[in-house]
């Protein structure tokens, strides 16, 4: 695909992305300014990610640390300005490596990778607690009746900001049903 393609192909589905997010919002009373797009670029070569940024994306999401670190580089020597998202499992041995990385990673489950974080960022870091709220054994997280003592330790980092929780509700007919 060319160069001129490519960056079209990339602006129309960022347009129905956000077509997609602003319905949403409408829906549920929210301005559709407050929902930060983070586009996954798993697999993505950084000309995608140059043509996703032309296309106003800022914020980009990577699930494993191996494949992002040289695709991060890539960019960022590119010209490529963005915010870097880890939304994959992290194991608390991979911790500095992502605190070198990235600039939010969203799947904190544990006091231990809190700490390991922590000591290893650069700067501070966004972080979000990973809750496993259906309690499926499938899926990483802590448990709902855990996440009162991570927070704790969350602010207790001095090199980590708490951003939120990151959630994966179960497959449902109906979304009420999950909330």
């Amino acid at each position: 695909m060319s160069a001129v393609a490519l960056q079209q192909d990339v602006e129309a589905g960022v347009e129905r992305v956000r077509e997609r997010v602003a319905g949403a919002c409408e829906r549920a009373g929210r301005d559709p300014a407050s929902v930060t797009l983070v586009a996954v670029s798993k697999g993505q070569p950084a000309g995608a990610i140059a043509a996703a940024r032309e296309a106003g994306i800022r914020h980009f999401g990577e699930n494993r640390i191996q494949e992002a670190a040289p695709k991060i580089e890539e960019a960022t020597a590119a010209g490529v300005e963005a915010t870097w998202h880890l939304v994959g499992h992290l194991q608390s041995n991979k911790a500095k490596a992502a605190a070198n990385a990235f600039d939010v990673v969203h799947s904190v489950d544990s006091a231990r990778l809190l700490r390991r974080l922590d000591a290893a960022a650069p700067t501070p870091r966004d972080v979000l607690l990973q809750v496993n709220v259906a309690a499926e054994p499938q899926k990483e997280g802590v448990a709902p009746d855990e996440v009162e003592g991570l927070v704790a330790v969350a602010r207790g980092a001095a090199n980590l900001r708490l951003r939120g929780l990151m959630t994966i509700a179960p497959i449902a007919g109906h979304p009420e049903d999950v909330r």
